[in-house]
């Protein structure tokens, strides 16, 4: 689809917007040139970033991180629907610390959200994954004091993550300076646009500079969407995520072939692992944060085994029993 690039009219802030365009009929499929790449390590990713990645805990990426890591590092402006749960955060985090210049201690990222609560768990993700690199993060967001954002911001930061409204705020103060910026993500966008951000979005793009690259996520691409990137994004690639949840199950009457779904489960290629009590001891999964009981077992020691599969090695964990 041939798009053509005009100049935006907003006055010191010279960013392009492009032209409108009917999006009505236009169908979502996934992009020929993507390709999977089966490994972290097959990515070409710097040796600091895959052991902050291995140290986390991932063993293998997921299917949209298959996808999309590779094209958003090469540069590309990407489309990605992807549901909660599916690795996205990672997708984009891994990303953007590949594409970071850290002897440069200006902001090269800036990452929005629709809720506080998720730009902060994508700060500390980010923060998570550079145990090995020293990369600045912060996250920009109402309710709390402009002035500490002020500090922050004047101390220098890699990547900033945040609300449109409080970014765009920064940024008319002058204190978030997008001279640097290089990557815009754009995480649950549908939320986004349904919480009435969308001329806030606009506001804050107008102020990138023109050859910023841009990564779009979400979980739905209504036509609002489409018709949003269609004005400030180049040829994008487009990634198509599974419609459904990702879910293995196990039992003790399986043959050990179909057992191997265990492993899927491992590495974090499905997300949801349903079992009877034969998976209440001796596995251990790293990344389990919620058991859920379907029913109580018969006996504590059953119970305590069952619910200890959650909040390994210091980690939290919840577990529900319905």
């Amino acid at each position: 689809m041939a798009v053509t690039a005009t100049m935006a009219n907003s006055g010191s802030a010279g960013k392009r917007l492009l032209k409108e365009e009917d999006m009505t009929k236009v169908e979502f499929e996934t992009s020929e040139e993507v390709d999977v790449t089966p490994t972290f390590d097959t990515m070409g990713l710097r040796e600091d970033l895959l052991h902050g990645i291995y140290a986390y805990g991932f063993e293998k990426p997921s299917t949209i991180q298959q996808r999309a890591i590779k094209q958003i590092i090469k540069g590309r402006d990407v489309i990605a629907q992807s549901q909660s749960g599916t690795g996205k955060t990672a997708t984009f985090s891994i990303s953007v610390r590949q594409c970071l210049d850290i002897q440069v201690l200006e902001t090269q990222a800036l990452i929005l959200a629709p809720t506080r609560e998720l730009a902060v768990q994508i700060q500390k993700g980010l923060l998570a994954l550079g145990d090995y690199m020293n990369v600045q993060c912060h996250a920009c967001i109402g309710g709390t004091n402009v002035g500490e954002d002020i500090r922050k911001l004047d101390y220098g930061q890699h990547v900033v993550a945040g609300m449109p409204g409080r970014v765009f705020d920064t940024i008319r103060r002058r204190s978030l300076r997008t001279r640097a910026i290089k990557m815009l993500i754009l995480d649950e966008a549908d939320e986004m646009l349904n919480k009435g951000f969308k001329e806030q979005i606009y506001d804050v793009y107008r102020y990138l500079p023109p050859a910023t690259q841009v990564v779009l996520i979400s979980a739905t691409l209504p036509h609002e969407i489409l018709e949003m990137t269609n004005k400030f994004m180049t040829d994008p690639l487009r990634i198509l995520g599974k419609p459904n949840f990702t879910v293995s199950s196990m039992h003790g009457d399986m043959p050990q072939k179909e057992r191997e779904s265990i492993m899927e489960f491992r590495s974090g290629a499905s997300r949801v692992l349903i079992s009877t009590n034969v998976w209440a001891r001796g596995l251990d999964v790293r990344q389990v944060s919620l058991i859920i009981n379907y029913d109580l077992p018969n006996n504590r020691e059953l119970y305590i085994h069952r619910i200890g599969r959650s909040g390994r090695y210091g980690r939290k964990g919840v577990a529900s029993t319905l």
